[in-house]
């Protein structure tokens, strides 16, 4: 691949602001298997290479089994997700593909059933910080380290 504008580099404040998004994740209830869940399946859908791989290696180093990583692009047909992991997979998947419908209120619902107003937030700005993420390593050709 052809190598692109390194952002961090060009536009340091950028990327500043970003981390500063990370720093605020990083002060939340959100624990490591949810946040790294939510990485992950947005990764995937946006067909990040970098990030996918940046978060699966977290996520194993935070005790994250193989089997769960390998089934997570199918966790609709496995029960080895919590009721919680998979409504936040729902969440990351309708925030993530926002053009098809947005939020549904049927997902929705079904979050403030399991989660307060503060987690529900939390999880949607989690769920935005890596889109963007994901945006700036494929729109800036982002390799993975071998």
């Amino acid at each position: 691949m052809e190598k692109r504008v390194d952002i961090n580099e060009t536009a340091p404040q950028a990327y500043k602001a970003m981390y500063a998004l990370e720093g605020y994740l990083a002060t939340t209830q959100l624990s490591k298997t949810h946040k790294e869940l939510l990485k992950i399946r947005a990764s995937q859908i946006n067909k990040c290479a970098y990030c996918i791989n940046m978060h699966t290696t977290d996520a194993l180093k935070n005790g994250e089994t193989p089997q769960r990583i390998f089934l997570l692009n199918a966790w609709r047909e496995t029960d080895l997700f919590t009721e919680e992991e998979k409504v936040i997979l729902a969440i990351t998947e309708e925030i993530t593909l926002i053009h098809n419908h947005g939020l549904s209120d049927e997902v929705y619902k079904k979050a403030t059933q399991l989660f307060d107003e503060s987690y529900i937030a939390q999880l949607i700005m989690a769920v935005v910080t890596i889109n963007a993420w994901n945006r700036i390593a494929i729109s800036t050709n982002m390799q993975i380290e071998k």
